[in-house]
């Protein structure tokens, strides 16, 4: 099974929630897995230095372990876009430096590598680049994490038209509830994602109720209830 990038329709769309329900469905499934965060803006300064919860949900569905510095190894506190966090850090993150930084994980060639993004599709790097270079340059199969609520189609669409235009293809997508009111409609609910199935051309891995609490580990495994593998072509 090849790596994938895991990208969203906007900021909190669910990206951290989907790949580690990812991640926790293949370790069901006897799989080795990896999940890498390049670059996380929005951590905790702790005794072992900057730490990002994101980035934490998928060191706990890495399996064999890896050190966090190999999952995360670009961080910044302010929770803030990437390139204006790394301007208030004073340093330059380039493209180059990120995959200089994945290559030795994704050599490991875990049965299922996901390689989260930040933010959406054109959320830049730095003043030059945007973050979805990586998964340019790498030639990444995208999946696409679109957050469910009021503009869901449009965002949905704009996104995959983008992932395309630049090249790759789009390998699946995950609804995730944001809003509970965006489903109180039943009816109207289903014919959003039927929509959505129509327009968007690729495989449904699969739609994510709203989930509450806050331990990472168990959200991941209440999400893989509702997920399928993607296909590896």
């Amino acid at each position: 099974m090849p790596a994938y990038f895991v990208t969203g329709t906007d900021t909190d769309a669910g990206k951290t929630l989907v790949t580690s329900g990812l991640l926790a469905l293949a370790r069901r499934r006897g799989l080795t897995t990896l999940g890498l965060k390049p670059v996380a803006s929005g951590c905790e300064e702790t005794v072992e230095g900057l730490r990002n919860v994101d980035a934490l949900a998928l060191e706990a569905q890495t399996r064999p372990a890896l050190p966090y510095a190999t999952i995360n190894p670009v961080a910044f506190a302010p929770a803030i876009a990437p390139h204006l966090a790394a301007r208030r850090a004073g340093v330059t993150p380039t493209l180059n430096q990120l995959a200089d930084h994945v290559r030795a994980p994704l050599a490991l060639a875990r049965e299922l590598t996901l390689i989260e993004g930040a933010g959406g599709w054109r959320v830049p790097l730095n003043d030059r680049e945007d973050l979805s270079g990586l998964a340019v340059g790498l030639g990444l199969p995208v999946i696409l994490v679109v957050g469910l609520r009021l503009g869901a189609i449009s965002h949905a669409r704009l996104t995959a038209e983008a992932i395309r235009t630049d090249g790759l293809r789009l390998a699946g997508w995950v609804g995730n509830l944001l809003d509970p009111g965006f489903a109180a409609d039943d009816a109207l609910y289903r014919d959003n994602l039927a929509t959505l199935a129509a327009t968007l051309d690729a495989p449904c891995l699969g739609v994510v109720p709203r989930l509450a609490g806050e331990d990472h580990r168990a959200l991941a495994e209440a999400a893989a209830d509702h997920l399928a593998l993607p296909d590896a072509d």
